[in-house]
């Protein structure tokens, strides 16, 4: 009988090998795109190609605007649907992520929870809270994941300055936290008009600054405190430029108090630049996020505050939501409870929201019970 050779052997093992892997190599996710009015559409539509997605349907009723779309980032014209749910049943799509009006976002969820469809949404998660929760509820019922995504979950300094607060406990006790976020305002920074006509709209977009810049330190104070629910919410809101922003607030600062600190939220259409900061103080120490890549930190016994630089390769971050997105999918991770991305945290957010907006309609402190969701 004739004997295989050793380099035989080592090409059918190698053969074996490269059969396996490729029966076993992750196939990208079939992806739509439900609404295409946010200007954040870049994101998803100027991201390289990294064979995780693969893009299978474009919804917007709005066809002209998803036709020079089609144009400017190359993706076939054929792709483009004006009816959601007849695009859902003929490219049967795993995931959608949502660029259109927040209000919009209930009904994407209504649409693709059903058919077993995940959802990512940009930020925030609903206009309400009673929109949040009915998302919530869906999602939960039909065993989807639904996240939501911030720009400031991609940030080198946030993930650090987690890690320095609920690792290290560099900072102590947790006491106050103040959050900046805004620009000069959307018409100002160029926001085209499709963009600006629910933006600055109160019903699609709930609101102005108190909702487009507020979201955010409601979304970092939640991870922060793991979810602690607030005792109370105090909001202002200014008007300064009602000639080009008659319907919505342009400025509003909003503070969240907890049973043992409290969150400062800093939400403006009047910066003379764009930020997106962090202040935490605690009980031994401060972290000072300046920019994505820039923080300054103080802790006990230290003689002055120290700058230093952080970059992804120095902590455990995503700087693409979408490669969170595909893993989550993929089960390569799990969204921790009230997380940045989490269910949890953005139902939570929309709580603050609302009772912030509540809060500066009437003058009032709104309190909230921490013991009961639904209100």
């Amino acid at each position: 009988m004739k004997t295989k050779t050793i380099p035989g052997i080592f090409f059918l093992l190698f053969s074996a090998l490269f059969l396996f892997q490729a029966a076993t190599a992750q196939k990208p996710v079939r992806l739509a795109i439900a609404g295409m009015t946010h200007g954040h559409i870049s994101f998803i539509l100027g991201r390289p190609d990294k064979g995780d997605f693969q893009l299978v349907g474009a919804f917007d009723s709005n066809r002209e605007l998803a036709q020079k779309l089609s144009e400017k980032y190359k993706f076939p014209a054929g792709l483009i649907y004006t009816d959601l749910a007849r695009m859902l049943d003929e490219v049967k799509p795993e995931a959608v992520v949502a660029f259109g009006s927040v209000y919009d976002h209930l009904a994407v969820v209504e649409a693709c929870a059903p058919r077993g469809i995940h959802v990512m949404v940009e930020k925030p998660l609903a206009v309400s809270g009673q929109h949040a929760r009915r998302m919530a509820e869906l999602a939960r019922k039909h065993h989807i994941h639904l996240l939501t995504d911030y720009e400031t979950s991609w940030y080198p300094t946030t993930a650090q300055a987690f890690r320095l607060v609920h690792n290290d406990n560099f900072a102590g006790t947790l006491r106050k936290v103040v959050i900046h976020d805004g620009h000069q305002g959307p018409k100002e920074i160029g926001c085209d008009q499709v963009f600006l006509d629910w933006l600055t709209d109160p019903v699609l977009n709930g609101g102005g600054a108190i909702v487009d810049f507020g979201c955010y330190g409601a979304n970092l104070m939640t991870a922060l405190t793991r979810g602690e629910k607030p005792v109370s919410v105090t909001a202002v809101t200014r008007q300064f430029k009602p000639e080009i922003y008659p319907k919505v607030d342009d400025e509003a600062t909003i503070i969240v108090t907890y049973p043992g600190s409290q969150c400062i939220i800093q939400a403006s259409w009047n910066w003379p630049f764009s930020r997106k900061d962090m202040e935490i103080y605690g009980s031994t120490g401060s972290i000072i996020t300046v920019d994505k890549n820039l923080m300054r930190i103080r802790g006990k016994g230290m003689p002055a505050e120290i700058t230093r630089q952080v970059s992804a390769a120095d902590v455990a971050v995503y700087e693409d939501p979408f490669s969170y997105f595909s893993d989550v999918l993929n089960g390569k991770i799990t969204v921790p409870a009230y997380s940045l991305y989490s269910l949890e945290n953005n139902v939570q957010v929309v709580e603050i929201l609302d009772a912030a907006r509540q809060s500066a309609q009437t003058g009032k402190t709104v309190f909230l019970n921490a013991h009961d969701e639904t209100n």
